[in-house]
């Protein structure tokens, strides 16, 4: 998504207030001084401040992305500022760390704006790419800088790819065309820079997979616009936990086919040397869950959202909370059939809450996510990505339920058993092996596991 349209390089500025108060007055000035609509600015900065009183708007890295919904004709309008000594707010250490102010104003008829929210908190969650923004030696390359960090086209210094990659490519697209792959599966992160395709792997249909949007946004065909890409968003470096992912996000969006063989190429993360070229028939890999094509993700479930959960549960499943491991489980879809199933062990955390606070589209929503992942019982989540419940008990028809393999515990007993009660997905994070297993109609796929795995 190239958000770049809605900033103009003129509401880039540097912000002299020290409060944040201040600050976003100064962004809210640059951003309406040349709009022919009237707002009114202090009606637009008490329900700024009031979100911010209620919920932080810091992604963490140094960026904090003030939002809010008003009613204007144009959808979108980005206006952004730099602090290099951070920003005093009512005690709240975190806006001590801020360097860079993003502010979005949304209009309120705009049905993607959880996802334009999404889009800005992945452009700059990349550590060095926000270092090298924030490094900007005047105002005009700052500027540009985050012109080009907001449309995904900002890049590290990028390195020749070794005359070894290029053998290894060439011979990937003659063992895919010899084993009938009809796909190959490009590892991007294990460029630095960019990546430049061989002729012979054009012929094949390429997607390009990658942990961030400005990796993959790199990932030209000169020909072409782009190839297709898949954004795992996931901080896991196991190329077999990835590759996994990357089929299931690759089989809801409709890129891979049940039907397909994939040729999938990787290396070492930011090594630039692949290594590895593995053939996956995806109809044996995945046969437990693709009785039939429309089976691997509920019809009222977003593929977004599904996307979402699975980068979440990567997380939570590698770094706990607070250094501790925790066991969490997801139940996504069907709601209606679900909640009949289901009953609070706790005072739902969520309820009297808006449904864009509560949606797990929202960025903001990852840390309340992982801290209430402590509670015992599951999340109950909607389709569309709204939490309607968490600490809630599951507890389907005894007939459902069967005896799982040894090691899995009862999570993965209810998981199983809701997922085959109603037409839902189940995601499970185990607390003793940090192992991230889906379940779809009863069928467990292990998709992430905690132990060390840097092969394909």
């Amino acid at each position: 998504m190239r958000l770049d349209r809605y900033l103009a390089k003129s509401r880039i500025v540097d912000i002299q207030s020290k409060d944040l108060k201040g600050a976003l007055k100064e962004l809210l000035d640059v951003s309406l001084s040349r709009l022919s609509e009237k707002m009114d600015s202090k009606k637009l900065m008490k329900a700024i401040l009031e979100r911010e009183s209620s919920m932080t708007t810091y992604l963490g890295n140094g960026v904090a992305l003030p939002h809010v919904r008003i009613k204007m004709k144009r959808p979108y309008l980005f206006a952004v500022g730099r602090c290099p000594d951070g920003i005093q707010y009512d005690g709240m250490s975190e806006y001590k760390k801020v360097r860079i102010f993003i502010l979005l104003l949304a209009s309120e008829y705009e049905d993607d704006y959880l996802e334009v929210l999404a889009s800005v908190a992945r452009r700059f969650q990349e550590k060095t790419v926000v270092e090298h923004i924030i490094a900007s030696p005047d105002l005009n390359v700052f500027r540009e800088r985050v012109y080009q960090g907001l449309g995904g086209l900002l890049a590290r210094p990028e390195r020749s790819q070794a005359r070894f990659n290029t053998l290894l490519l060439k011979e990937a697209s003659t063992i895919a065309l010899a084993a009938k792959c009809t796909t190959i599966l490009l590892f991007a992160d294990t460029f630095a820079g960019s990546i430049e395709l061989p002729r012979s792997l054009k012929k094949l249909n390429t997607i390009v997979v990658s942990q961030t949007s400005s990796r993959s946004d790199r990932s030209r065909d000169k020909k072409k616009e782009t190839v297709a890409t898949i954004e795992l968003g996931s901080i896991s470096q196991q190329r077999l936990s990835q590759l996994r992912s990357a089929v299931i996000i690759g089989l809801t969006r409709g890129l891979i086919k049940p039907e397909e063989k994939l040729c999938c190429v990787g290396g070492i993360p930011e090594s630039n040397l692949l290594d590895t070229i593995v053939v996956v028939d995806v109809a044996q890999e995945f046969q437990s869950v693709l009785t039939r094509e429309e089976d691997l993700l509920p019809k009222s479930v977003k593929v977004e959202v599904m996307e979402r959960l699975l980068t979440i549960a990567t997380e939570l499943a590698v770094q706990g909370r607070e250094g501790k491991p925790v066991g969490c489980l997801f139940v996504v879809g069907d709601t209606g059939k679900v909640s009949t199933m289901v009953k609070p062990l706790v005072l739902n955390p969520f309820y009297g809450y808006s449904e864009v606070d509560r949606n797990v589209l929202n960025p903001f929503m990852d840390e309340t996510i992982k801290e209430f992942s402590s509670i015992d019982g599951a999340f109950i989540i909607r389709g569309d990505g709204v939490i309607e419940s968490a600490g809630t008990l599951v507890h389907a028809p005894a007939y459902y339920y069967r005896d799982m393999p040894s090691g899995l515990g009862a999570r993965h007993s209810a998981a199983s058993a809701i997922s085959m009660a109603t037409d839902c997905i189940a995601i499970v994070i185990s607390a003793s092996t940090g192992q991230v297993t889906l379940f779809r109609n009863g069928a467990m796929i292990p998709l992430i596991q905690k132990s060390s795995d840097n092969s394909l």
